[in-house]
């Protein structure tokens, strides 16, 4: 059975790299703890002026082939200027084979606003490195009709000529808070990069993103400080990247410096397949006067229909994250003091 589903996975990976209609990006359970990759426009949208995030998804624990996925963002907010300067590094590595992609990508983001709202534009821009290991993919003649794969076999099939590509990636995003109301959207692979290693070209799919959350407070009639009140922030993030598309709805109970969450995420391009995902973030304050604070964050994706838990093991996700302002600047509040930037939604 074990030779079995090895086999599956391989052959998975297999069709991922020659079929452009399996091309699609990952995405994060704990989208608000990687916002720079789910939009470009909220880079430097924090309270502070230098914010370091980083992410990591093991999707599948311990089902046979490896998917996993790190993101690591750092972003300085310019407040002189109304914009934001970022650098955004993502890997990830699927299956036996090692499909592996690399991207770095510079950001910039612009801000206009009033007392009443803030909307904000953002740029990026960057460079990708995909690779493979032809010798650990399978072929037909690998395959006994009795026995199934035959390990330790040798393919006569022709590997392609290369195992490297390297091409330029860009993508693009608006977000808009407006009193308790965020609304945003991103396009990624604006230029739709040919990601193939042979003569065919395989252009990688437009990433369509669309978000929204309000945040509900519970203590309407208490006069303390934001930081130390509690709300209910229901939230929808909505992908699609060619046939495949993904829908996240649920909400988050923030009280203080603890973030639980609740959330389904419906995934189309797989039959059946849905899972249910618990989150729990707490922030940790340095220095609270000054900004500084270090957050953590976790989250769980148990499996509803399609790819049985118990076979897989779910999904697990780790957050860790920095912030603070510069001892030049007197407090860290924003050039619109008293609009409702996006980082009160997470």
């Amino acid at each position: 059975m074990r030779d079995l589903r090895k086999f599956y996975f391989l052959m998975v990976i297999l069709i991922a790299v020659n079929a452009k209609s399996f091309a699609q990006d990952h995405m994060y359970s704990q989208f608000f703890d990687a916002p720079v990759y789910l939009n470009p426009a909220l880079n430097g949208q924090f309270d502070g002026d230098l914010r370091i995030n980083a992410i990591y998804r093991n999707q599948w624990s311990s089902a046979p082939g490896s998917l996993t996925y790190y993101t690591a963002s750092i972003d300085l907010k310019l407040t002189d200027y109304s914009s934001g300067l970022g650098l955004m590094f993502t890997r990830s590595s699927e299956g036996s084979a090692y499909l592996n992609k690399n991207n770095i990508a510079g950001i910039y983001s612009y801000t206009v606003g009033s007392d009443n709202f803030a909307l904000s534009f953002g740029l990026q821009a960057g460079i990708t490195n995909r690779t493979v290991d032809w010798s650990k993919l399978v072929f037909n003649d690998q395959i006994d009709s009795r026995l199934g794969y035959m390990a330790n076999s040798i393919t006569s099939a022709e590997m392609p000529s290369f195992n490297s590509k390297y091409y330029f990636d860009s993508g693009a995003g608006v977000n808009l808070v407006t009193g308790n109301f965020m609304l945003g959207t991103a396009l990624q692979h604006l230029n739709q990069p040919n990601e193939s290693f042979t003569g065919a070209p395989t252009k990688l799919p437009i990433r369509y993103t669309a978000h929204a959350s309000y945040r509900i407070d519970l203590d309407k009639y208490n006069q303390d400080d934001e930081s130390q009140k509690s709300y209910v922030i229901p939230s929808v993030v909505f992908y699609k990247q060619a046939a495949s598309q993904s829908m996240s709805a649920g909400l988050q109970y923030k009280h203080k410096d603890i973030n639980f969450g609740l959330w389904y995420r419906n995934n189309s391009g797989v039959q059946g397949s849905g899972s249910l995902v618990l989150s729990v973030i707490f922030d940790l304050h340095i220095n609270r006067d000054g900004g500084e604070k270090m957050r953590f964050g976790a989250a769980h994706d148990m499996g509803v229909g399609g790819m049985n838990y118990s076979s897989s093991s779910g999904t697990t996700e780790g957050s860790i994250g920095y912030q603070t302002s510069f001892p030049s600047r007197s407090g860290y509040q924003h050039k619109y003091n008293n609009s409702t930037e996006c980082y009160h939604f997470y």
